[in-house]
């Protein structure tokens, strides 16, 4: 397997976190595909020269057109307690995404049932009782106007399959980039969605650890600016 560069946040014992580009899977591809699971369990069989199988739990998955904060698990334990903590809704996790619009109220939250659309793929939005929903809650605010678009920041309450995606798209403001959904708008690299920030209680240690990826290069040359 080729060598490529992981973008690491954060490394221990117990804990990897890097940064996903755009357009790798996180997990689950066939063959000889590159994941971003594969790439950072060669990464810690060569830093470390482990022998055999290396074990890493995928924490947080993100769609492979997304970028932004990965966090993986290092050892079973570390799985387990982390896996409790997303479990109860003990994590922060915050996104920002490039929406197609001005985007009124410029904040608010959103609260859908989605179901799964196995004919095409995707989710969609569906009845509370139909067999299979699940809620999707967000919050979200908007951080600025870009020519006719918003930036905005969101904060996932649950985390459903392409919830954001889906969302917004349902809300009259598809991602850019993002034509599974809507979107009509292009975006250079991938969809307009970032992992930007995940917080969790450290699994040995307790105390709370913040994991922040930078913004991609594209987002700047699109006209995004850090908030003040």
């Amino acid at each position: 397997m080729p060598r490529l560069k992981l973008c690491i946040l954060y490394e221990d014992n117990h804990l990897l976190a890097v940064v996903k580009p755009a357009g790798l899977a996180t997990m689950g591809v066939s063959g000889h595909e590159h994941s971003l699971l594969t790439i950072a369990k060669d990464y810690i069989k060569r830093r470390y020269n482990k022998p055999g199988n290396v074990y890493l739990g995928v924490m947080s998955r993100l769609d492979a057109p997304a970028t932004g904060v990965v966090l993986f698990a290092r050892t079973s334990k570390a799985a387990a307690r982390l896996t409790e903590q997303f479990r109860t809704h003990a994590v922060d996790k915050v996104y920002w995404a490039i929406v197609e619009g001005t985007l009124e109220p410029t904040a608010g939250s959103f609260t859908d049932y989605l179901g799964k659309d196995e004919q095409h793929r995707r989710m969609r939005i569906v009845g509370a009782g139909l067999p299979g929903a699940k809620l999707a809650k967000l919050t979200y605010r908007k951080l600025s106007d870009i020519q006719g678009q918003s930036l905005v920041e969101i904060a996932l309450k649950t985390g459903r399959k392409h919830q954001i995606r889906l969302q917004f798209a349902h809300h009259g403001h598809p991602l850019l980039g993002d034509r599974k959904y809507g979107g009509r708008q292009h975006f250079p690299s991938g969809i307009a969605l970032h992992a930007r920030r995940l917080a969790v209680a450290h699994p040995v240690k307790g105390e709370q650890i913040v994991f922040e990826a930078p913004l991609p290069d594209v987002w700047y040359r699109w006209g995004v600016r850090q908030p003040s």
